[in-house]
């Protein structure tokens, strides 16, 4: 809900379902990664899903386990499946696995303007299906319950940050966009906690 909540909109949120494994997971709030012992015990939580011992997780293996730890339909799950399987092989490795994993946390944590503006890069190479180099409207779209883009922030985002005006976005005027948010979000919680200690001097 990184971008939702930066224009004061709401939208319907992916949510890990409590008591799941990644639900005990800790994402650092700054770098918006897990720690080592996370990682190791992510290691070999992947390698428990991996029950054909190929080191990668196909379609059914990875259907079962998001449905598992989210409240994703079977739709959602396999556009995110084939969002990861960026090559078209049938199965992700655990590099595209812990990526996911670490979208989920920032979600839940709500870090997301953190998550998208420390990993535009990733972000913006998984948005980028085609391989082009530019993500247009339709990839932000496919993908709005995964990062919460919706049809208004859309507009906003191609009107300010799409300087060559082809309706498309190349990763410099993506690296803008996930900068303006940070700087949106910031702002925010700043005035947050200055309302906060208002309330607090004032009680």
């Amino acid at each position: 809900m990184f971008v939702a909540r930066v224009f004061g909109l709401k939208s319907t949120q992916m949510k890990l379902k409590e008591g799941s494994f990644l639900w005990y997971l800790y994402l650092d709030k700054l770098y918006c990664l897990l720690s080592v012992r996370n990682v190791k015990a992510l290691v070999e939580y992947f390698h428990l899903l991996d029950v054909h011992h190929n080191n990668t997780l196909n379609d059914v293996l990875f259907y079962h386990f998001l449905h598992h730890v989210t409240n994703l339909n079977r739709r959602q799950i396999m556009i995110v499946f084939n969002m990861l399987d960026w090559n078209a092989m049938g199965e992700i490795a655990f590099d595209q696995f812990y990526m996911l994993v670490c979208i989920l946390l920032a979600q839940q944590n709500h870090l997301e303007e953190q998550f998208i503006f420390r990993h535009s890069r990733p972000v913006f190479e998984l948005l980028d299906l085609d391989g082009e180099m530019k993500i247009g409207p339709e990839n932000f779209h496919m993908y709005n319950f995964l990062f919460n883009i919706k049809k208004q922030e859309l507009r906003e985002l191609y009107s300010d940050f799409d300087v060559t005006g082809d309706c498309r976005l190349n990763y410099k005027e993506f690296k803008l966009f996930t900068i303006f948010t940070m700087d949106k979000y910031q702002e925010m919680k700043k005035a947050e906690k200055e309302k906060e200690k208002e309330r607090e001097d004032s009680a």
